[in-house]
């Protein structure tokens, strides 16, 4: 890709420049729109994903007339298929990336209603497919000496206080011994409850149960991956951002803030200067400093 011609430059003393690749997932609208369009303005170069082709096409498009510099790449994260081609083509196409913005997830719940018709979708898509991206980038990951990082856009809905049952709550307070065996059981094991229909009495988070157990799985395995990460001396930071009730597609335009409001926030962390980059951290809306709660 070759966007030497494309308008916006980073601003001085940014420790990114124009070659700096970020990809972001489920880009074509709402979060992961504005945080891709965030972030070409800032002078990166962006790789703006969707399941849709046409729609990704027509979302990117756009930013492409304003001289940004954004590529449009189809891409589902529940496909392990679609995963190993779209890693094949950033090899060999871009040449590796340096930040990765998690933000593909689904929800079939309206505000006030808490089905879960639809959880293995969920989970697939919000949990597991973050997790099978993250795997199959880190190769690509250019580890620069500013860092490399990963952010995945989560939510407080999956923070341990939303936990009743005391055994699942002391698995994932002890850092020690969590492994990722240990939080995919826990997966497993909510999905087996939603076939019983025993999940309801089980101590789960009582709001958007399915969602939030997939961010809750999230958070855990960003923290389990932060420290893999680091005592193998990767460059490579993992933290989570909470965007808090914002008016998406997700919430039926119910919200505190816009989408824009929500990338603003996003693209500062994602783009902290390496002195102020944590790992293993959890953004919450508007707090300064890491909510580390997971």
């Amino acid at each position: 890709m070759d966007y030497s011609s494309t308008k916006e430059l980073p601003p001085a003393g940014a420790w990114w420049s124009r070659e700096t690749v970020a990809v972001v997932t489920g880009a074509n609208r709402g979060i992961g729109h504005a945080l891709a369009a965030r972030l070409a303005e800032h002078g990166l170069t962006v790789v703006l994903t969707a399941r849709d082709g046409a729609r990704g096409e027509a979302a990117a498009a756009p930013l492409r007339a304003r001289g940004l510099a954004v590529a449009f790449r189809r891409l589902d994260v529940s496909d392990a298929a679609s995963v190993a081609e779209f890693a094949a083509w950033l090899r060999d196409a871009v040449g590796g990336l340096d930040i990765l913005v998690n933000n593909a997830a689904v929800s079939f719940n309206e505000i006030d209603t808490n089905s879960v018709e639809h959880a293995e979708t969920v989970l697939r898509t919000n949990f597991y497919g973050a997790k099978m991206l993250t795997e199959a980038l880190l190769p690509l990951f250019r580890q620069s000496p500013a860092t490399s990082r990963i952010l995945n856009i989560s939510s407080q809905l999956g923070l341990l206080n939303k936990v009743s049952d005391p055994s699942l709550k002391a698995l994932l307070l002890d850092e020690e011994t969590l492994t990722e065996a240990a939080i995919d059981a826990m997966v497993s094991r909510f999905l087996a409850q939603v076939k019983d229909g025993t999940w309801g009495a089980q101590g789960w988070p009582k709001v958007w149960t399915d969602y939030s157990v997939s961010k809750l799985a999230l958070n855990a395995y960003s923290r389990l991956q932060a420290r893999r990460l680091q005592a193998r001396g990767a460059r490579v930071s993992v933290n989570c951002f909470c965007p808090g009730f914002t008016r998406t597609d997700m919430t039926r335009g119910w919200g505190k803030r816009t989408a824009e409001e929500a990338a603003d926030v996003g693209a500062r962390l994602a783009l902290l200067p390496p002195g102020e980059l944590p790992t293993g951290a959890f953004f919450k809306w508007c707090t300064p400093q890491p909510y580390s709660k997971l």
